[in-house]
């Protein structure tokens, strides 16, 4: 059985996730890592999706005020055993209702070159590319993307 549960930042089931999720991207950022950690700081998101496979968290993901009318999705992961069954998929989904619910019209969100399935996520998901913005314009890894949600 499985479910999505909308949260904060401090709960123990995220900071795990978000743990693995630092250690994949190290993988796969190598020395660029520390440059995109320093912008992943979790203390201060205030809206966090879960996804549950019984009682056990596999997926993370959440976003935080970008713009007065726009959130920046961030810190979205799935656990590599769960991988291929749209749960990034669900919790995305979740994570623009709750925006919409609140009053945003607008998510935008950074990935890397380096994370092909999250691009493709975010592709079949409706997100269109666009420039590089904020810390991000001047670092060929950086792919930005947008979607207009409300």
């Amino acid at each position: 059985m499985h479910s999505l549960r909308r949260t904060n930042s401090s709960g123990s089931d995220f900071i795990n996730l978000v743990r693995q999720l630092d250690q994949d991207l190290e993988e796969r950022d190598g020395k660029d890592h520390p440059f995109y950690a320093q912008f992943n700081k979790i203390d201060a998101i205030r809206h966090v999706v879960l996804y549950y496979e019984d009682d056990e968290a596999v997926g993370c993901g959440a976003f935080k005020e970008f713009e007065p009318e726009a959130v920046e999705i961030k810190r979205m992961y799935v656990h590599p055993d769960f991988r291929g069954q749209g749960i990034g998929a669900l919790i995305l989904n979740e994570l623009e209702v709750w925006a919409v619910e609140i009053g945003y019209s607008t998510c935008v969100l950074e990935t890397g070159k380096k994370q092909p399935e999250a691009i493709q996520l975010y592709q079949k998901s409706g997100y269109s590319l666009i420039p590089n913005y904020g810390q991000y314009e001047n670092v060929p890894n950086s792919v930005c993307m947008k979607k207009q949600i409300g």
